[in-house]
């Protein structure tokens, strides 16, 4: 279990992001059209998954702005940002913004992607989303780079997630 923080008050998650070096757990995720996708619909390409608890936040708009703009012409990379917000509400999100660049991805169907990579938040006034935290892994799907943002109302390192891609 990690523990981060909103505005100064801890939550806990139900465990810890996948280690360096392991394999990306699988998920099956909802995406703009409501098909179900799982990581090896992104086979052979690098990924950021940023991990956000709700698109309609500041800081959760403003990371998925800048992985967009920063990786937008990387044809290499594809950055999937998954939420609990519903398909239609992050493509209006996407529409507005720009955001084209990004994958979103709702947990609409089921809270399992969260609780395998850890984030489900267990208590507090977000309990039952997700922390806010970045996964890099590469082609293979092998982690190469974490990180739990320790308090939700702060960006993630942007510079060293995209450092970890290569």
């Amino acid at each position: 279990m990690a523990q981060v923080t909103l505005e100064g008050n801890p939550l806990n998650t139900n465990g810890d992001l996948p280690a360096v070096g392991s394999t990306a757990p699988a998920f099956r995720l909802v995406d703009g059209a409501l098909n179900d996708v799982g990581l090896d619909d992104f086979a052979g390409r690098k990924k950021i998954i940023s991990i956000v608890p709700s698109l309609d936040t500041g800081v959760c708009a403003t990371s998925t702005k800048v992985f967009n703009e920063r990786l937008g012409s990387r044809d290499d990379v594809v950055v999937l940002v998954v939420s609990a917000d519903l398909p239609f509400a992050q493509g209006r999100f996407c529409q507005a913004e720009g955001t084209t660049d990004v994958k979103t991805l709702s947990m609409m169907r089921s809270r399992k992607f969260a609780k395998d990579y850890g984030m489900l938040i267990e208590d507090g006034p977000l309990a039952g989303i997700t922390a806010r935290a970045v996964v890099v892994a590469d082609e293979n799907n092998k982690v190469v780079y974490t990180e739990l943002v320790p308090e939700i109302a702060q960006e993630p390192d942007y510079d060293a997630a995209i450092a970890a891609l290569g």
